[in-house]
């Protein structure tokens, strides 16, 4: 599935993924290929993308924002996000 992570200055990133974590406004939750279409508000907290099924992750923390989920594709807008290395 594709996943784009944007905030109102950049894309932070933008490619295909296995799945992703994001901090929901009342709980934690992941999506992963094939996902039925949401969309949802996202809290403060840390997004992990799931690369690939060997656990290779990246992280990013967020201050909030909204992801949409469509024809296996995740969109992510955030009011601001870094990369955590």
């Amino acid at each position: 599935m594709t996943l784009e992570i944007l905030t109102p200055e950049r894309k932070l990133f933008s490619g295909e993924v296995y799945g992703v974590q994001m901090p929901g406004i009342t709980g934690s939750f992941e999506v992963l290929e094939k996902h039925a279409p949401l969309v949802s508000a996202l809290k403060a907290g840390r997004i992990k993308v799931l690369r690939d099924k060997h656990a290779h992750s990246a992280f990013y923390d967020i201050t909030g924002g909204f992801v949409e989920v469509l024809n296996n594709k995740v969109t992510v807008l955030v009011e601001g996000a870094q990369i955590v290395e």
